[in-house]
């Protein structure tokens, strides 16, 4: 197949990947290669310079899951790599800067890219702040209810801030930064404002980390803004029936009653992306210190 300025081989296109059921079509091999190389000219800003984590399904969905971080030897020699510091040593992570890695990897039923939520070259300095709305079932009413607190809050402190379906249960916010803040100052700023959220909503909202202290409150979780955490990239596919991906989204949309986090698959994600929903979003990212201040005062 034709990537880019590369031809990348794919062995057994016709194997599936996620078999068909209720949930739509059988998607093949061939097909997920076919929807990564469609959404490569959306997909590729969100995925270059930064360390990946790829879960693998070599025999699809109902097989094994590999979560691949070290980039094995015969990879070829084009695909970027990037060595990141760990406690005990280092890890080379697989870096996916253009199409034909993209092709590359979905060819080795890598089905969802995990991406770091800062770059190469400065690892320990995030560029993006993830919020991830996770509901304590399936009801999604609940999600856009906290979705559009959260949204209204930081609007209050004024940072921009993008939608994005995870193709599983819930919805993230993502807050694009100047990638001048360590780790700890982001994961911070995310959990005093989520605590704030959960203080003034405290029957629906929780910060707890443990499912048993949560009951049937939605959770903010903000555990992604570490070192090394990883959040599902923009676009990706999720290992679930149907082959749903992770799609970004437009405030606007919040309110379409046909909106759900397994909304798009890779048979319509083309059309979605197509629309640029995170346009608005995609300047330069914000410097948290005036943020802090004002998210300070509202906490006093």
């Amino acid at each position: 197949m034709r990537a880019g300025r590369r031809t990348v081989e794919v062995h057994r296109p016709g194997k599936v990947l996620f078999p068909a059921g209720a949930d739509g079509e059988e998607c093949t091999k061939g097909d997920l290669v076919a929807y990564y190389r469609s959404v490569a000219p959306f997909m590729l800003p969100q995925l270059r310079g930064r360390p990946l984590m790829l879960e693998r399904h070599p025999d699809g969905v109902d097989g094994p899951r590999f979560m691949q971080k070290n980039t094995p030897g015969h990879y070829p020699e084009w695909i970027t790599r990037t060595r990141v510091g760990k406690e005990d040593g280092t890890v080379l992570h697989t870096v996916c800067d253009d199409t034909a890695t993209l092709v590359f990897l979905a060819d080795q039923a890598c089905l969802t890219f995990h991406r770091w939520l800062s770059r190469a070259g400065r690892a320990d300095r995030p560029d993006l702040m993830i919020f991830d709305l996770d509901p304590s079932g399936d009801d999604f009413a609940a999600v856009r209810e906290a979705a559009r607190w959260l949204g209204d809050l930081l609007d209050e402190v004024r940072l921009p801030s993008a939608l994005m379906t995870t193709g599983s249960r819930g919805l993230h916010v993502v807050v694009p930064l100047n990638g001048r803040h360590g780790f700890d100052e982001v994961r911070a700023f995310a959990r005093d404002a989520a605590e704030l959220l959960a203080a003034e909503h405290p029957e629906q909202l929780t910060t707890a980390a443990r499912k048993k202290d949560r009951g049937e409150r939605l959770y903010l979780d903000v555990q992604r803004n570490g070192y090394a955490q990883t959040a599902v990239a923009p676009f990706t596919v999720r290992a679930r029936p149907g082959a749903p991906v992770a799609m970004p989204i437009g405030w606007d949309q919040l309110d379409d009653p046909g909106l759900g986090p397994r909304r798009w698959t890779v048979a319509d994600a083309l059309e979605q992306a197509r629309t640029r929903p995170w346009s608005k979003t995609s300047g330069a990212g914000r410097a948290l210190g005036p943020a802090r201040r004002r998210l300070d005062a509202l906490r006093a």
